[in-house]
């Protein structure tokens, strides 16, 4: 690298020029960057302008929309990204020996995940770390983890952003549920095509779109995509496993759902046969740094310790009880 790149330490005073710069390259916008520095997009930006004039070089060239690094920004993130990261490790090395993380660290999660599994965990680490304030936000809405500002994303199924680490927490195979009470006044559907004969809780999102159901075919792993003729809608699937608790019908819900009711037999799966479970699976997520604060750390580390006690999120929908089945 070459030597203007290259300033001495005594020179690079304007610390909060190399955060902004790192987190912009990595957001790939001062909007973005700012979500995740609790700064406005035009305060990074004049931090990273200032970090350009300190070093006489261009580091982004920028559009209405995007950023994208020069070649000298490349080769000069390397060293920035190292830097904050050792810089960073020093920090943590000195919360570490205080004994407590500190600061707010920002959640998102669904909702019906988020009260469950989630919630039940902050008393814990509330108590555990006084210095430390979770804030966990329910929404079953997509979330843009940078853009927003959260730490640390609870969400169903692999995120496409490059930028973000992905730790997967358990698989959400979905089961078609209806009660006992239902089955023995109404019967059990022996098929797929009975299904329309019965009283059906569906899906509808906020968006509008509804969560079909999904059938085996009598060869390999082909499936078949039904929308369920269903007379009541609700944009939550938990709260459709209340009216099958109370006997109004056949709900398609996911399967950590009712492991409880499928335990008392107060619920039964249905056509476990031929229903497919789907692929989807629970993913936690965080932005990508090679620095990481000792307060995210603590959480994340909390968050799948706590996840791999929940024996509901390890039912393997191949292997249920056949007490469980209708």
């Amino acid at each position: 690298m070459s030597n203007h790149l290259q300033p001495r330490v005594d020179d690079l005073k304007n610390l909060q020029g190399l955060v902004s710069f790192v987190e912009s390259a990595a957001a790939g916008s001062f909007t973005a960057a700012a979500a995740r520095l609790a700064l406005t997009p035009a305060a990074v930006s004049k931090n990273v302008i200032a970090l350009e004039r300190q070093l006489q070089v261009r580091l982004f060239n920028r559009s209405t929309r995007r950023l994208k690094l020069t070649g000298e920004g490349e080769a000069f993130l390397a060293n920035a990204s190292e830097a904050l990261r050792l810089l960073d490790d020093a920090v943590n090395q000195v919360t570490r020996a205080s004994g407590e993380p500190a600061g707010r660290v920002r959640i998102s999660s669904g909702i019906s995940f988020g009260r469950r599994y989630v919630l039940p965990l902050l008393p814990r680490l509330a108590a555990r770390h006084a210095l430390l304030q979770v804030e966990l936000s329910l929404d079953n809405r997509a979330v843009d983890l940078v853009a927003e500002g959260y730490d640390i994303g609870v969400r169903g199924g692999m995120i496409p952003d490059s930028s973000l680490v992905a730790r997967r927490v358990a698989q959400l195979p979905v089961a078609l549920v209806a009660s006992s009470a239902y089955l023995r006044q109404h019967g059990a559907p022996a098929t797929p095509a009975e299904l329309p004969q019965h009283r059906l809780l569906g899906v509808r999102f906020a968006s509008g779109q509804i969560a079909t159901w999904h059938f085996r075919k009598s060869f390999g792993r082909v499936t078949r995509e039904w929308e369920p003729t269903a007379r009541i809608w609700a944009s939550d699937p938990e709260s459709l496993v209340d009216l099958a608790l109370a006997g109004h019908g056949i709900t398609q819900t996911g399967l950590h759902h009712v492991v409880p009711w499928l335990r008392s037999g107060r619920l039964k799966v249905l056509l476990a046969a031929q229903h497919e479970p789907g692929q989807r699976e629970i993913v936690l997520h965080y932005p990508h740094r090679q620095f990481l604060s000792a307060r995210v750390r603590v959480v994340v580390d909390a968050l799948l310790e706590h996840f791999k006690q929940q024996q509901e999120l390890l039912v393997d929908p191949r292997e249920l009880p056949a007490e469980w089945l209708a």
